[in-house]
């Protein structure tokens, strides 16, 4: 029988737990975005928050398999309506509405970084890290701008749904892969 080769990068090491460890883990990732979706600043049609730095948070300390597991149950749970979407929102409208396309890339976002996290993209090499956590910061804003250019024309959502995000999302991935340095060496400090 042959064993499944581990991830090189796996912090929290979650291949090796339990189910419930699993589970509880899920379960607290998926409280962390919604906490991270509070955090807000309005604009219309897509406010700008902390969701997709928590969605690369997820992927890259969780790995791909279960950030990606992790987001799919968070969208699961705004998709019954409970209020864990921007501004504590829920509900079947928000997948087709304006921010559809943006809610369709998180999964695939925490896959992408978690991906990369697994392969060395992660706190050893910090420049890999921010630029794995650009790119799919960079992905969620094509997607999303694809979406909302099939909703209100292409020019529109350019101007209202991609152009205003950029800086955000260069800002959220240098914290991001700073956190991950901040994490690390905390981890070190409480193993030693």
């Amino acid at each position: 029988m042959t064993q499944l080769a581990t991830p090189a990068f796996s912090p929290l090491r979650l291949e090796e737990r339990s189910l419930a460890y699993k589970a509880g883990a899920v379960l607290f990732g998926t409280i962390g975005l919604a906490v991270a979706s509070r955090i807000e600043v309005p604009m219309v049609p897509v406010p700008v928050t902390m969701q997709t730095f928590a969605i690369c948070m997820v992927g890259a300390l969780y790995g791909a398999r279960m950030g990606m597991i992790t987001v799919l149950a968070w969208l699961g749970q705004a998709m019954i309506g409970l209020p864990v979407l921007a501004g504590g929102a829920g509900g079947l409208a928000h997948f087709a509405g304006p921010t559809g396309g943006y809610l369709a890339a998180f999964p695939l976002m925490a896959l992408m970084v978690g991906w990369l996290a697994e392969r060395g993209w992660n706190h050893s090499r910090p420049l890999l890290a921010f630029t794995s956590m650009l790119a799919a910061n960079l992905f969620c804003l094509a997607l999303g701008g694809a979406w909302l250019a099939s909703l209100i024309g292409l020019e529109k959502a350019i101007a209202l749904g991609v152009t205003p995000f950029i800086l955000g999302g260069v800002l959220k991935s240098a914290l991001g892969s700073a956190s991950l340095v901040a994490l690390n060496r905390g981890w070190t400090k409480k193993t030693n």
